[in-house]
């Protein structure tokens, strides 16, 4: 009976490891699909008529890249359900809450790109750069919450050992590089205007490199947990 229920034990260790390991390169990879199939968006100071023009060029794009982000959600919620039981305590929920409330806010702004998506042939030039300038602010207000996640990795890996620590050092630079990247709420052109290259490339990558790293390297801390 001991030998039935440690085999089980391991069952479900592994099962965990590969349930984290696909979500952490599912979501990952349909976010980067979604990223490339909208192709590149209007520039942060291009005029409303530009936007329309945009819009009315790519309104399929924008649908497609928004039902890929869509179905990339649920792994990522996912990701951070199993990637929170390797982190445990305080990082884990704190992981948890970041991560949810990423997906909101991802979600919420996609429903705003939809919207001008849905009828670009009728776009009010001044309307449209508005509404896109709204959308646009998601990039700073994320930081609010991907350094909860963040922070629980770093803090993890330093810290508890839990993950490598070289993966912590690498969160921890993330992770001041969101506060640094802060500054795009005060931005008005360029790089470190609201959605610009600091938000949507620089950002945006790094931080999701630290995730797949985590969800990689914690499904391997399963793996070694069951064996």
């Amino acid at each position: 009976m001991k030998g039935v229920a440690s085999h089980r034990h391991w069952g479900v260790h592994m099962d965990r490891r590969r349930a984290l390991l696909a979500c952490s390169i599912g979501f990952v990879a349909l976010y980067a699909v979604a990223i490339l199939v909208q192709g590149t968006p209007p520039k942060p100071n291009d005029t409303g008529d530009a936007v329309v023009a945009w819009m009315n060029q790519h309104h399929n794009a924008v649908r497609a890249a928004s039902w890929f982000a869509t179905m990339a959600t649920p792994l990522f919620v996912m990701f951070a359900v199993y990637l929170r039981e390797v982190l445990g305590g305080v990082a884990g929920r704190a992981l948890m809450v970041g991560v949810t409330a990423t997906a909101v806010l991802t979600l919420t702004q996609s429903w705003i790109t939809l919207g001008l998506a849905r009828r670009p042939q009728s776009l009010d030039p001044a309307i449209a750069r508005t509404l896109l300038d709204v959308a646009a602010y998601w990039g700073p207000s994320l930081i609010a919450f991907t350094v909860l996640t963040l922070g629980a990795i770093a803090w993890s890996s330093l810290r508890d050992g839990k993950l490598p620590r070289w993966l912590g050092i690498l969160a921890a630079i993330t992770l001041v590089e969101q506060l640094v990247e802060s500054v795009t709420l005060f931005g008005t052109s360029g790089f470190i205007a609201p959605g610009g290259p600091m938000n949507a490339l620089l950002g945006a990558g790094l931080t999701l490199i630290v995730w797949l790293l985590a969800g990689i390297l914690g499904s391997r801390q399963t793996e070694q947990a069951a064996a």
